[in-house]
Formats: structure tokens, sequence, C-alpha cells
């Protein structure tokens, strides 16, 4: 599979307080980001997947969500980890 345990709790303990902090809108929002990255690799190679297309819309969605919930709250957590994932330019 392309995320195990071990490589979501990498994802936590980098984005998160620590590696068993998966409720932080920040490490939420990493784990997002991965899954959207894979899901348009795979949506390169199989264009007519709908189901794919689909998820993948709700996902970004809901990083929006989130990311919009960080900026309101706190401005500082939301341009940390927008630099530290890069999103914008």
């Amino acid at each position: 599979m392309y995320l195990d345990s071990t490589k979501k709790k990498e994802f936590f303990a980098t984005f998160g307080t620590n590696e068993k902090d998966t409720g932080s809108a920040e490490a939420q929002v990493a784990m997002f980001s991965f899954r959207i990255a894979h899901l348009t690799e795979h949506l390169k190679k199989n264009r007519k997947d709908f189901h794919t297309q689909r998820a993948l819309i709700k996902l970004v969605g809901k990083r929006r969500k989130l990311l919009d919930y960080l900026k309101a709250k706190e401005i500082a957590r939301y341009r940390e980890i927008v630099a530290k994932l890069g999103l914008r330019r």
C-alpha cells in the first residue's frame, strides 16, 4: 500500500507535535497533500477514472477548508504549513 502506518507516523511526527498527534490541522493538511499528490499521479496515467477524480476533488476541498480554518484562527501556523508543503507560489 502506498501509505502504511510507519509513513503516517513520520508525517505526524514531522508536521504535528508528536507522532501520536493525528488531529492537528497541520498534520491533516500534510496527509491530504500526500494523498492528493498520489491521486494526481494516478489520474495522469488513468485519465478516465472518474471515481478517483471525484475523490481528488473532495480531498482538495477538505484541505482547503482546513487551510481556511488555520488562516482565520492563527495566521502564523497557516503561513508555516504553506511554506513547509510548498502549496502557494
